[in-house]
C-alpha cells in the first residue's frame, strides 16, 4: 500500500489537472463498495430516518447543492441534523469563525440527535446514494458549495476535474482542525496523485479518523 505523503502547504497550478490513474477501476470499486455499504447500513438508515421524522416531522434528508465534476451542481445528501429553519437563520449567525472555516464550532441550529449523527459521521451515509448515482466518489476532494468556489481561485479547475469524495485527504487529516488554505492544497494534491494505493490507504484511514472525532464540530 502506498504511503500518503503530506502535500505542500501551497500547491500552485501551472498545468491542467491530470487524469486519475486507474479511474475506470476506481469507479467500479466505488459502485461495488457503495452498493455493499448500502446493503449493510440499510437497517440503520431506516431507524435514523424514523428517529429524525419523529422529532417534529420535516424532511429526513438534507439536500444541498454542491459543485461536482465538470462544475455541474448536484444535490449532496445527508441526514438532516439541524432545525427545519436552519438555512433561514444562517445569515444572522455568520461571524469571523464561519468566514474562516465555513463551519461553526457550536452551531445552535443542530438538534440533539443531529449532534450525535455529526460526531459519528453517520449523517453522511446517504451520500452512498450519490456515489452510486455517479455524482460523487468514495475518495476525492471535499464537496464544496458555490460560495466556496471563489476561495479555490484558479485551483477550482483541479477540483472540477474529478468527482468529489465521501472521504478524502482532508477528512482523514483533522477535518475542521485543518486551516482552509491547507484543505484546498490537500484537494489539489489528491486530484493529482490519486492511485489505487492512495485510494485504499485513505479508505483504511477513514474509520480511525471517524472514531477519533478529531476536528468534528
Amino acid at each position: 500500500m502506498e504511503a500518503i505523503s503530506a502535500p505542500p502547504a501551497d500547491c500552485g497550478i501551472g498545468a491542467p489537472a491530470v487524469q486519475w490513474r486507474g479511474a475506470a477501476v476506481i469507479r467500479r470499486l466505488d459502485i461495488v463498495l457503495a452498493g455493499g455499504g448500502l446493503l449493510v447500513f440499510a437497517p440503520l438508515m431506516v431507524l435514523i430516518a424514523l428517529a429524525i421524522w419523529t422529532q417534529g416531522g420535516g424532511p429526513v434528508l438534507f439536500r444541498q447543492p454542491r459543485i461536482g465534476q465538470g462544475g455541474r451542481l448536484f444535490d449532496c445528501l445527508k441526514f438532516r441534523t439541524m432545525a427545519t429553519d436552519a438555512e433561514a437563520r444562517l445569515s444572522g449567525l455568520i461571524d469571523a469563525e464561519w468566514r474562516a472555516s465555513r463551519k461553526f464550532r457550536h452551531d445552535v441550529r443542530v438538534t440533539r440527535l443531529g449532534g450525535f449523527l455529526r460526531r459519528s459521521s453517520i449523517d453522511e451515509l446517504p451520500q452512498l446514494l450519490n456515489v452510486l448515482g455517479g455524482q460523487m466518489a468514495l475518495v476525492g476532494p471535499r464537496p464544496i458549495v458555490m460560495d466556496e468556489a471563489a476561495l479555490y481561485g484558479r485551483r477550482l479547475a483541479d477540483y472540477c476535474a474529478v468527482r468529489p469524495g465521501l472521504t478524502g485527504l482532508w477528512q482523514v487529516s483533522g477535518r475542521n482542525d485543518v486551516p482552509y488554505r491547507r484543505r484546498v492544497a490537500m484537494d489539489v494534491w489528491l486530484v493529482r496523485n490519486l492511485t489505487l494505493g492512495v485510494y485504499f490507504a485513505i479508505l483504511a484511514r477513514t474509520l480511525p479518523a471517524v472514531l477519533s472525532r478529531r476536528g468534528v464540530c
